[in-house]
């Protein structure tokens, strides 16, 4: 009886295999998703409070205490609101339009690496970067997919637009990450994080990148001064006119979610993810992880607060600049994005072949 107890014990329920490549993403990723939500759920209540602080105003301040039960009440109106769908829109893909966003916006996170490896790394594959530039250029469908499916020339107008202005800096986005890639010789973003803390945070060597990296990635999330897709001083709201409740809402989250995302690959990029260290000096990844537990939610709580300062750019770009005209938008990117873009990357491959020719 004991030795098939013992055989019991020693026999996993799950196979090891099982476990490593299917269980642990799986619940790594749904603690993700959960916290994604959450934080978007709190970006929005965080959001109309600092627009309304920097415009002389109260914000949200009837739903429970300093009206922080908004960000509950939020979704439960939206889900409760009548769902109307316009008498000769396409009916198929007007559905599929706040859906084709929302999924990619959310794989992505699988792919982000929110803390030391292996414990908040969900997938670490050595072409991450690419997979996540792939999965998040997909977004566009959707928006120019609901404005045309609406039957609305304002919605189309908007979904337009969004395709014009997404694809335009979709091409300096990447551009502007071509500098890093060739200094850390890698897609892995685990390996462009170590790499920063052994030597410096990239934003040094790629202040151009880093600044083109950040201008085109609030013209991709369609935000303030970039928010010609949803103007509502012409377009009525743009792309999602006919969208009322859940659907309405997904397009929102998609929104939040691409701009979560951006902000922790601008952290990730150059200004060294979950660490605090340069030079091996600081908070190292070794460091981290010979803390055990402790150490690895430090560097969780060390990357989620870049990202929410990036986060809070946003909103105070929001509450401060005015919105671009489309031509000004186009201009930017094509005539000044671009070959800035094109510019840092001759000039890092110069540098680092002038650097490699001298033994440094």
């Amino acid at each position: 009886m004991n030795a098939i107890l013992l055989t019991l014990a020693a026999t996993p329920l799950i196979p090891e295999p099982l476990m490593r490549y299917l269980v642990w993403p799986t619940i790594k990723f749904l603690i993700a998703f959960v916290m994604v939500q959450a934080i978007v759920a709190g970006m929005t209540y965080i959001e109309r409070r600092m627009l309304g602080f920097m415009q002389a105003r109260l914000g949200p301040n009837r739903v429970g205490p300093y009206g922080l039960f908004q960000a509950i009440a939020d979704p439960i109106k939206l889900m409760l609101k009548e769902d109307i769908v316009p008498a000769k829109a396409e009916k198929v893909a007007y559905f599929l339009g706040p859906m084709l966003p929302i999924i990619p916006a959310f794989v992505v996170f699988c792919l982000i690496p929110f803390g030391p490896p292996p414990m908040f790394a969900v997938t670490r594959v050595n072409v991450g970067l690419l997979l996540i530039l792939a999965l998040t250029s997909t977004g566009v469908y959707g928006i120019i997919l609901g404005g045309w499916a609406s039957n609305n020339k304002f919605s189309l107008m908007g979904g337009l637009r969004s395709a014009a202005q997404m694809i335009s800096y979709e091409v300096p986005f990447g551009l502007s990450i071509v500098g890093v890639l060739m200094i850390c010789g890698s897609f892995d973003l685990v390996k462009i994080v170590q790499y920063q803390e052994r030597h410096f945070w990239n934003v040094i060597p790629q202040i151009v990148g880093c600044f083109i990296f950040f201008v085109s990635m609030v013209a991709e999330t369609n935000r303030a001064p970039f928010d010609l897709p949803e103007a509502e001083s012409e377009l009525v709201a743009g792309f999602h006119t006919e969208y009322s409740g859940m659907k309405f809402a997904f397009f929102m989250l998609a929104e939040y979610a691409a701009m979560l995302v951006n902000s922790c690959l601008i952290v990730s990029l150059f200004f060294g993810g979950w660490t605090l260290a340069m030079f091996n000096i600081g908070l190292t990844t070794k460091v981290l992880l010979n803390w055990g537990l402790i150490g690895a939610l430090i560097g969780v709580s060390i990357f989620i607060v870049k990202v929410m300062l990036f986060m809070l750019v946003y909103i105070w770009f929001r509450g401060t600049f005015p919105r671009y005209r489309f031509d000004q938008l186009m201009d930017l990117g094509w005539k000044w994005m671009i070959p800035m873009a094109l510019i840092n990357i001759v000039l890092t491959g110069l540098v680092i072949l002038t650097l490699q020719s001298i033994g440094i």
